[in-house]
């Protein structure tokens, strides 16, 4: 195992090769279901049934945990797709992707292929609720803690033409991890507390303390163990209002830098190793190493591995 290193390759046979508990954490966002076409035969995401996707993905992600050390973390961004796409439906919405590369696509030779409902009691329309089918696998099949559900909300999201529901604009965030304790840094990813909330800490109910162990507010000149100052800061909340932000480069599904950072500063320790097994344009090495933690990438199509190697050694221009 390499660090600071691209692996081009199959996510899933690459980390076969990767010893136990070796990995701090991991921070990806695997293909969506039937949205884009990667370029590959084997790419995961353009499987004829749902069913099909889903196992793929938890085969990866079983090599994941075992990579992971136990105290490892696991964050899982993952969109959901609608029931009425079909192949000729992704087709059309990557041929801009498949012009640009001037290569065939493995979609438009199977665009006929259209999802099988039925056979997951899916009707026409549904969102098909995928993120968190695959979180309920992760937990009761493959052992990780479900420790959350982050919101990422898009100020800016994709418009959409759509009459009978809302645009969507949020995307989730899983936070897994390997056991009932784990690393976990939450000081280094606390918000800037809002103005009326210390003005709440500093009322002559609360005398500028807070409350930590025991019951009742301190009298005015209280300095019991029990109470510490404002410092002006609050945990993370676990709504992220981050907007998504394009890539000139040719893959098309950028992660925001942005949305990166939390996820490395709280779930690995510096000098770490961050995994990604679905490296794409490469946003979770180009952060990792900004941050001083080890990255590994992993990704199926070789110009995406040179695109996330030239970006991170630019610093992610």
């Amino acid at each position: 195992m390499k660090i600071n290193h691209i692996y081009c390759g199959d996510a899933l046979q690459v980390l076969k090769d990767f010893p136990d508990e070796s990995i701090d954490c991991c921070v990806t966002s695997p293909p969506y279901y039937a949205l884009r076409d990667y370029s590959n035969p084997q790419q995961i995401g353009v499987e004829k049934t749902v069913g099909e996707y889903i196992e793929r993905l938890l085969n990866v992600f079983s090599e994941v945990y075992r990579v992971l050390k136990k105290d490892g973390t696991f964050w899982l961004n993952l969109g959901d797709t609608y029931s009425y796409c079909s192949r000729d439906a992704v087709y059309h919405k990557t041929k801009s992707l498949i012009q640009l590369n001037n290569i065939g696509s493995y979609l438009n030779k199977n665009k006929n292929q259209n999802i099988n409902l039925k056979l997951y009691n899916l009707k026409p329309k549904d969102l098909m609720g995928i993120p968190w089918t695959i979180a309920l696998k992760l937990r009761n099949n493959l052992g990780f803690y479900l420790r959350q559900d982050i919101i990422w909300a898009k100020p800016n999201p994709m418009p959409e033409s759509v009459k009978d529901r809302c645009t969507k604009s949020h995307e989730y965030i899983f936070l897994f991890s390997k056991a009932k304790k784990y690393y976990f840094n939450s000081d280094a990813i606390k918000e800037k507390a809002k103005s009326e909330s210390e003005a709440r800490y500093k009322s002559q109910f609360n005398t500028g303390n807070k409350e930590v162990i025991g019951s009742g507010r301190p009298s005015k000149h209280s300095n019991s163990q029990g109470f510490k100052t404002f410092t002006g800061f609050r945990n993370k909340r676990d709504v992220w209002t981050i907007p998504t932000k394009g890539y000139r480069g040719i893959h098309f599904a950028t992660f925001p830098t942005e949305l990166v950072k939390p996820c490395v500063l709280a779930g690995c320790p510096e000098n770490g190793v961050v995994l990604d097994p679905f490296l794409g344009s490469g946003t979770v090495g180009v952060v990792s190493k900004q941050l001083n933690r080890n990255y590994i990438g992993i990704d199926l199509n070789e110009n995406y591995c040179k695109l996330a190697e030239g970006r991170i050694k630019n610093g992610g221009i």
